[in-house]
């Protein structure tokens, strides 16, 4: 049985051998992006290099980068949905070697050496063509050089990849099955049906072409890449032939701590084993989140919102399993244990981890009081409805409107099961499709906020971003003048229209400061000062002053921009070319983002 430990150990051996360059990975909360809440891809943190600009590590790097979607969020509990997962990523920047790369592959998924899936078992899917671009020939080609069989060759319509909206960066992908000896489902069994005979274990994007408008044939990419993905918890599950990732590893080790405590028993029945997986899955994912060196806080807004429903939802699924909460910090210690030894940060930060933990689960159990309050104002109300109703002759049904259960849910921490289960006790119906349908609006709605991984990079890969970028670095030179070294950036977000960005700071700025802070940053534009970009080793950054906050995503190679004497800042760019093209600063807004954090927005007019 492989275990994610040995994966990764064998992912390291195999790319270092083959002459790539390992990058640490990056927070889980993505640095000016505006259209995602966390860092959803490998590729994601990588973006400004696959748009050309020169990474200090080189062009061949691999890692293992923390990834979190929420779109699936209330599918986890099942086999296979995870709201964090470890993705392991090769690349190949500014040039794109197809019969490398699938060489590359095949070795790693075939020899003993490394994964050892036989060769009449590994089937992969090629780019079929259509009238964007050709059928690619090339990598079907070097699949059967390789060793790949000509029969387990497949060419499908779907391998391509694309932005959501059709233009831009874009090409074929290739990915690799393991078959798992099921029979056929129809003549045409491919990887491409969902029968579960092909399972899939990695992927290689081929970014060889661009898209100028929807509809237009592709042309050749000046700047092509190869971006390559493998998720190491479904990798481990699919190798290891078991049906469920809480089989294996880390997650069942938790399992079997959770059932070592609680009153219901895991396989009991479906409830009670999804309570156990909600709970394993949320608390992973929490750790991860809280112990970023980026980590944010519970809040009611933004990244804060999704930790505060995981953590409320775990505390929901104790309740259903009769699980003592304070066991919570048993499981960090777990997670942390496992982590720590690929996150120096998580590890570094468990007692934080701990301590948030704890406060939260303390403020949900007061809010859970609240919302048996609202719930009494609920029916209340609809007893004075009904009366009222009752004067007029008329007949008020005795349902709890999915509406109101959806804003006990959402503004409350109320789980619709506890609002369902009241109700009934009350002679009350809560209106589970009414709940739904509230439910997948406010879902709808959280998947537009967080389109595409590539959506905020490529889109926002402006000149316009570029400016606002090197105006956040002018406004934390601002801060550090006036308020001390100590002020230190906690995020940003950033359009080619405006800026956000978070700092620590002890109280609110009061105009006068900001108008000081202002005048800086619109002193240093109009000097017209060069933005100078050096490469570096990270100590020779760190000794030269240097300001990096996130110095754990960077390699040993970094990048420094200065802007003359004003500011010194390791950085990934991209920058503006010289501070007199960002015109002029003003700040719109000046508040508070969490407990100790401010945030300054600001535009370029």
């Amino acid at each position: 049985m492989k275990t994610d430990r040995q994966m990764k150990n064998l992912w390291f051996k195999f790319f270092e051998k083959h002459g790539f360059k390992r990058i640490e990975s990056a927070s889980v909360i993505p640095e000016n992006d505006p259209t995602v809440l966390f860092t959803t891809a490998g590729m994601h943190p990588l973006v400004p290099y696959l748009l050309g600009e020169k990474h200090p590590v080189g062009n061949k790097l691999f890692d293992i980068q923390r990834c979190i979607r929420t779109s699936d969020i209330d599918s986890v509990g099942d086999d296979s949905h995870l709201t964090l997962f470890e993705m392991l990523g090769n690349w190949f920047l500014g040039s794109c070697p197809k019969e490398e790369m699938i060489k590359l592959s095949f070795e790693f998924m075939t020899s003993k050496e490394y994964l050892g899936i036989p060769v009449d078992k590994f089937a992969v899917t090629v780019f079929a063509g259509n009238d964007v671009a050709p059928r690619d020939e090339q990598a079907a080609n070097a699949w059967i050089e390789a060793g790949v069989k000509k029969e387990n060759v497949f060419f499908v319509s779907d391998n391509w990849w694309a932005l959501g909206s059709g233009v831009g960066p874009c090409g074929p992908d290739s990915e690799m099955f393991l078959d798992t000896g099921k029979p056929k489902c129809c003549e045409t069994c491919s990887p491409a049906c969902d029968c579960g005979k092909y399972l899939e274990v990695w992927n290689d994007v081929f970014m060889q072409y661009k898209v100028e408008k929807a509809g237009e044939k592709a042309e050749k990419l000046a700047c092509p890449n190869i971006d390559t993905g493998m998720g190491l918890e479904r990798a481990v599950v699919v190798l290891n032939g078991v049906n469920s990732i809480y089989e294996v590893g880390i997650f069942k080790r938790v399992i079997d701590f959770i059932e070592s405590k609680a009153e219901v028993k895991y396989l009991a029945d479906e409830k009670s084993k999804r309570s156990y997986r909600i709970i394993t899955d949320h608390l992973r994912s929490s750790t991860f989140i809280l112990g970023d060196f980026r980590g944010v806080a519970p809040s009611n807004v933004g990244q804060g919102y999704i930790l505060r429903r995981f953590i409320r939802r775990a505390v929901n699924c104790a309740r259903n399993i009769g699980f003592d909460t304070k066991y919570f910090a048993d499981i960090v210690d777990l997670f942390v244990d496992e982590h720590g030894q690929d996150y120096a940060d998580i590890k570094a930060n468990r007692q934080k981890i701990v301590d948030e933990l704890k406060s939260e689960v303390d403020k949900f159990s007061k809010a859970l009081e609240e919302g048996h309050k609202e719930f009494e104002k609920v029916l209340a109300g609809i007893e004075k409805h009904k009366a009222f109703a009752a004067a007029k002759g008329e007949v008020v049904e005795d349902v709890i409107s999915g509406k109101a259960c959806f804003r006990l849910y959402d503004t409350f921490g109320f789980p619709f099961e506890l609002t369902k289960e009241l109700a009934l006790e009350r002679g009350y119906v809560a209106d589970e499709e009414g709940f739904k349908k509230a439910f997948e609006e406010h879902q709808e709605k959280s998947r537009t906020a967080s389109a595409g991984v590539f959506k905020g990079g490529l889109a926002d890969g402006s000149y316009e971003s570029a400016k606002l970028h090197t105006a956040t670095h002018l406004i934390m030179a601002g801060l550090r003048k006036q308020f001390g070294s100590q002020v230190m950036q906690k995020g940003s977000n950033i359009t080619p229209e405006r800026l956000r960005i978070d700092f620590n700071l002890d109280h609110k700025m009061t105009p006068e400061e900001l108008e000081t802070l202002e005048n800086f940053v619109n002193d240093a534009i109009k000097e017209g000062i060069p933005v100078i970009c050096n490469e570096m080793s990270l100590e020779e950054a760190k000794d030269s002053g240097a300001v990096g906050v996130f110095d754990s995503k960077y390699g040993q190679i970094v990048k420094v921009y200065s802007v003359g004497e004003v500011s010194k800042e390791i950085c990934g760019g991209p920058h503006a070319k010289n501070t007199a093209d960002l015109h002029h600063l003003k700040i719109v807004k000046e508040e508070s983002s969490s407990s100790g954090i401010r945030r300054i927005k600001a535009i370029l007019d």
